[in-house]
């Protein structure tokens, strides 16, 4: 690796840029909170990267990503909480730990068995950090859709979880009738809502227990759907506006976009 491009040259860069004398403006007014927006859209940059197969530009957001890491490192040194070593520590000594049937020539052999392991390592964890409740450590920050896979898969950790598809499904089943029953009641806004967040948050069950991420199973949804429309659009306005399309019209290209992508 090229001397001008190691990881101490960018700690340097960063040092600099957060001078006092001469440093940038911009850089001298973040704190911790302050670029926490920054890092999550640098973390979803990474995602369209690789959902969009541009593996050469991936190069240059993990960058960026990484640069939120050394942000962070340096707000840690000069408030002499940790700096970059300390972070780099951390993850070491996590993922040893982590990993006893790699490190410690544990025998843990099916996948079942390394699970297991995982979320002990990590309750032990949280009893170290005297957070001992079960699910004490899950940020609130995280998107809904994660936050609640994260949750079940915590909850099912000690034991708390359909014993298979077939009990999460006909739970999404109940949740659905009760969100008829209260579209048809014509109810408080706020308990249709409250429905309506339990019938997401049941069929994000039936989505881990068949071995997906909800979060991707939805970004992946959304995706589908811009394509399609977008042929839609692509359609119709070579002969008139969208707004001048009726309803009908939409949905009769839609159904040809459907046919010829599953063609």
């Amino acid at each position: 690796m090229s001397q001008s491009h190691n990881i101490e040259i960018l700690l340097n860069i960063m040092s600099k840029l957060r001078d006092p004398d001469g440093g940038c403006p911009w850089d001298l007014k973040q704190d911790f909170a302050s670029i926490v927006p920054h890092t999550l859209e640098e973390a979803y940059e990474v995602a369209d990267c690789i959902e969009r197969a541009d593996l050469l530009e991936l190069k240059d957001e993990l960058g960026d990503l990484l640069f939120q890491i050394i942000f962070y490192a340096q707000l840690g040194k000069e408030q002499q909480l940790f700096n970059f070593d300390d972070i780099v520590a951390a993850i070491c000594d996590k993922l040893v730990r982590r990993h006893p049937h790699v490190f410690a020539n544990s025998e843990v052999f099916s996948e079942e068995q390394l699970k297991a392991n995982w979320e002990e390592q990590k309750a032990t964890e949280r009893k170290q950090k005297s957070k001992t409740n079960t699910l004490d450590d899950i940020p609130h920050g995280l998107p809904a859709l994660t936050r609640a896979q994260k949750i079940q898969k915590r909850v099912a950790s000690v034991g708390f979880d359909w014993p298979s598809v077939k009990g999460a499904l006909e739970k999404v089943e109940e949740e659905f009738q009760e969100v008829r029953e209260e579209l048809e009641s014509h109810g408080p806004d706020e308990k249709l809502a409250e429905e309506l967040g339990d019938l997401l948050f049941a069929l994000v069950n039936v989505i881990r227990h068949s071995g997906f991420n909800a979060e991707q199973v939805l970004r992946n949804a959304n995706n589908k759907f811009v394509r399609r429309f977008n042929s839609v659009e692509l359609t119709i306005t070579k002969s008139k506006p969208m707004k001048e399309a009726s309803l009908e019209e939409m949905e009769a290209v839609w159904q040809r976009v459907k046919k010829l992508e599953k063609a």
